[in-house]
């Protein structure tokens, strides 16, 4: 398999985790959007969307969208299991995944702010104040949602699940940009216990060949 992403890319990193939670192997491919590499017609041809991640199979599909990626991943190499077994606590894990995936992420991603500066002529301040409002907006569902399920060492249960490859990349960016993570006790602890994992560690932006600091 072939993964063409970025490494400071949320929705890439999400991938990262999950291909690590289930030992897969990969060449990595990377595509610094920064720098509007994904724009660039080599790209194109992997990606219509030109967003990134894209997986590329072994077979040569080329798969879009990381909670997509993730999900065929799961599918197609169930061991680990990133979804639980029972369908409620499927679309319990589902529905965290969709506040960080749909709710905070797309209001936060590059192109966006970019086009807060470029186009509405935002300033770095308050482009900074946006991005650290609806972290800390969508956080703070995120904790509430899991004051109502039980306590467990990740964000459902016991072993990582497909919310907690959405989560950990998106504290990631909240601490880059300096977001207020205060009082967000059960989410902070599923963090620090990802982070003690082998597989979150590997995934993290600062393994990635192609990271800057």
């Amino acid at each position: 398999m072939k993964l063409h992403n970025y490494f400071r890319s949320s929705a890439s990193f999400r991938v990262r985790i999950a291909l690590a939670l289930k030992g897969l192997s990969y060449d990595y491919v990377p595509v610094h959007i920064a720098r509007g590499e994904h724009k660039q017609p080599g790209y194109l041809a992997v990606s219509p969307s030109m967003l990134v991640p894209t997986l590329e199979t072994d077979t040569g599909e080329q798969l879009g969208q990381s909670m997509a990626i993730i999900e065929w991943l799961d599918e197609t190499h169930p061991a680990p299991p990133l979804l639980p077994p029972e369908p409620l606590g499927r679309a319990q894990v589902r529905a965290l995944a969709q506040l960080v995936a749909c709710e905070i992420h797309p209001l936060n991603n590059l192109r966006v702010l970019k086009y807060l500066v470029h186009e509405l002529k935002v300033g770095e301040d308050a482009k900074n104040g946006w991005y650290r409002h609806w972290v800390r907006e969508g956080l703070l569902a995120f904790e509430r949602e899991l004051q109502r399920l039980p306590r467990g060492t990740y964000c459902h249960g016991d072993t990582p699940t497909l919310a907690d490859c959405c989560l950990v990349p998106q504290i990631f960016n909240g601490k880059r940009f300096n977001a207020d993570l205060s009082g967000l006790d059960r989410t902070m602890a599923v963090f620090e216990a990802c982070m003690q994992h082998p597989a979150f560690v590997k995934a993290q932006p600062s393994s990635c060949p192609d990271y800057e600091a």
